[in-house]
């Protein structure tokens, strides 16, 4: 068993003076042992395993056995059946005969229900196969109700040492249910051990904010609140609740995707910069974004829920639990101060887009004769797509060939798709299990991150605003443009992203 004692969360252990720490991205691994919790849930079949099959036959990953376990009895090679068709069905890279059959040798499965003695059993098996001092990887793919039994489970099993643990959304419900479970968590594993997931930040374009920010002279002298004018993080989801309805009843939009996402992403966006791009810098500037986040007051909140919601199975007829929300959040610090942030997320809206929109303050405009159309489309904006093609697109006016000032709106953009490697893209959930073996917490959250989050949605959460109703197909209640005036949400755009930009 590790020891009882945790590490302290809010102690920062910087290097010494002249080190010079560093992301280990091409540092070989040990072997490892990935025991996936949950490994017959929906999220292991569209992306767990067939991101595990990857990596196997990736140059990227060390050598790995998986052990799946779940609540169904199933044998080996029921198992493998399964992970087959999840591979063949979700997977974006296709396996030859020969990938699947290499990776088939290393998959096992021990039904949950067998006890800990059986887990630890099959977990022995798969180190003698890898042989050497292998390492564990333990992902909890489970519902976070279930997230305490599991990490019983592998204390129980000696399952311990050698290991860190992955742990799905939403962590908390609050900050009391965040505290308690953090500790629960300790209890067993260190906090180094734990690493809290948010696919979102595994995602190419997430982490190219960060090269944009920091990289580049044209961006980083006006990222603060004299040149910007306010940011947009905006989510929609053309999907709805299928039959996750009864486990989004007691959790809502705020709790599954603000808190776990949009915030995560936010962090970046408006961090300060850290002293080195490595996990514990890099998570100390997320953190300080934490905990000056202004606490969120219900009157610069929106919640909606979706015509046919409560009719779904595992839903209260008279349920008030938001399928959409969007709110305004400020940062009380000097780079931030007065500049509003606005989040939106919801199911079942008019289009399923991952944005993320930095408005500049504009310009005088006394210069330009009336009727030349400066202004007339809205500021300047540099807009990132968290799409899996991560585009990229700064907007600005400029004059129209022809006679006479006119002024259209213009942009330059770009897509990783037009770059020679831009097909060695990793799917976000394959980024951050590598970087879980690494143990690397650069793209992962910190107890105190999440607990500073869920300390300042206290009044939210205490007493939310009635849930507005909106019709699915929609961009939400009509409140979301109080909220937002005198300034426009970005989304519906109004130019469409151009598949080719040979000519910008």
């Amino acid at each position: 068993m590790a020891d009882s004692k945790p590490d302290n969360p809010q102690t920062i252990a910087y290097p010494a003076p002249g080190a010079r720490p560093h992301r280990r991205d091409t540092d070989p691994l040990e072997p490892h042992v990935i025991v996936l919790f949950g490994a017959t849930g929906d999220l292991a079949k569209r992306k767990l395993l067939p991101g595990m099959a990857y990596l196997d036959q990736s140059e990227l990953a060390p050598d790995i056995q998986v052990v799946g376990t779940s609540l169904e009895d199933l044998t080996d090679d029921e198992f493998r059946a399964l992970a087959k068709e999840s591979i063949e069905r979700f997977g974006t890279h296709k396996l030859t005969d020969e990938q699947w059959a290499n990776f088939a040798k290393i998959v096992t499965y021990v039904p949950q229900g067998a006890g800990p003695a059986a887990l630890a059993s099959a977990v022995a098996e798969a180190e003698a196969r890898l042989g050497g001092n292998a390492q564990r990887l333990h992902y909890l793919s489970v519902p976070p109700k279930a997230a305490r039994a599991v990490i019983t489970m592998l204390r129980e099993a000696d399952l311990v040492d050698r290991s860190r643990v992955v742990m799905e959304k939403p962590f908390g419900t609050d900050l009391a249910s965040a505290v308690a479970l953090n500790d629960f968590v300790h209890e067993t594993f260190k906090e180094r051990q734990v690493f809290r997931i948010d696919h979102f930040l595994g995602k190419e374009a997430a982490q190219n904010i960060l090269a944009f920010r920091f990289a580049n002279g044209l961006f980083e002298p006006i990222w603060n609140r004299n040149f910007i004018d306010h940011i947009q993080i905006d989510i929609p989801e053309m999907l709805g609740l299928d039959e996750r309805a009864n486990f989004y009843e007691s959790t809502g939009a705020y709790k599954d995707m603000v808190v776990t996402h949009l915030f995560q992403v936010m962090a970046f966006v408006v961090m300060e910069p850290p002293t080195a791009l490595e996990p514990r810098a890099i998570s100390e500037e997320k953190n300080k974004v934490f905990r000056s986040m202004l606490p969120i007051k219900c009157a610069d909140v929106v919640r909606g829920q979706f015509v046919g919601y409560r009719e779904l199975d595992g839903v209260a007829r008279d349920s008030d639990t938001e399928t959409f929300i969007a709110l305004k959040v400020g940062i009380d610090n000097w780079r931030w101060a007065g500049v509003p942030i606005y989040l939106r997320t919801g199911k079942k809206m008019a289009e399923g887009m991952r944005i993320i929109s930095i408005a500049f303050k504009e310009a005088p405009r006394t210069m330009f004769p009336a009727g030349s159309g400066v202004g007339s489309q809205g500021p300047d904006h540099l807009t990132f797509d968290l799409a899996d093609n991560s585009k990229v697109s700064l907007s600005f006016y400029g004059k129209r060939p022809g006679p006479g000032m006119k002024l259209d709106k213009m942009s330059m953009q770009f897509s990783t798709r037009e770059i020679a490697t831009g097909g060695d893209v990793l799917e976000a959930y394959e980024r951050l299990i590598l970087d879980a073996m690494r143990g690397d917490h650069t793209l992962f959250t910190t107890a105190e991150g999440i607990e500073s989050l869920w300390e300042r949605s206290v009044q939210l959460l205490e007493d939310p605003p009635p849930a507005k109703v909106y019709q699915p197909g929609t961009w939400g209640p009509n409140a979301i443009h109080q909220l937002i005036a005198p300034n426009a949400w970005r989304l519906p755009f109004e130019r469409a992203w151009r598949e080719n930009n040979n000519h910008t």
